[in-house]
């Protein structure tokens, strides 16, 4: 892991949905996140991996990112996503890096790409968080 979490996350930093879809955080760096998932256990029922799982890496590296910005002081929700796919991913692991548009006061938009292990983009994401006290 390049960039550790903050001492503030809880233990694992991850959910229940991330554990069941194996979403690992490897870079906490607040300008580019980065986090893998498996496709395996991931696909839908043609064997290709799943837009909704993909969908969910998407918000949780995203709510992260938008979570760094403002501090165990206020929260980020996802109000928006927008997910295109590109390419099927079938086996190994993908992996997706998180850059921010814009951290404001009560919105954070972030860009998120998917790669599957050759470094195809698989997914192109948009997410868009609120920003609320805790």
């Amino acid at each position: 892991m390049a960039t550790p979490p903050p001492s503030w996350a809880p233990t694992g930093a991850s959910s229940p949905l991330d554990d069941k879809l194996g979403i690992e955080i490897v870079d906490f760096d607040p300008d580019r996140l980065v986090a893998t998932m498996p496709v395996e256990g991931n696909q839908q029922p043609f064997g290709v991996l799943h837009g909704g799982a993909t969908c969910a890496l998407v918000e949780t590296i995203g709510s992260w990112a938008a979570m760094l910005g403002v501090g165990p002081e206020r929260r980020a929700v996802g109000i928006e996503l927008n997910a295109s796919y590109l390419r099927s991913a079938t086996s190994g692991v993908v992996t997706a890096v998180c850059t921010p548009v814009r951290r404001g006061r009560t919105l954070a938009t972030f860009l998120v790409e998917v790669r599957d292990e050759e470094e195809r983009i698989t997914a192109s994401a948009r997410l868009t968080c609120a920003i609320v006290p805790t």
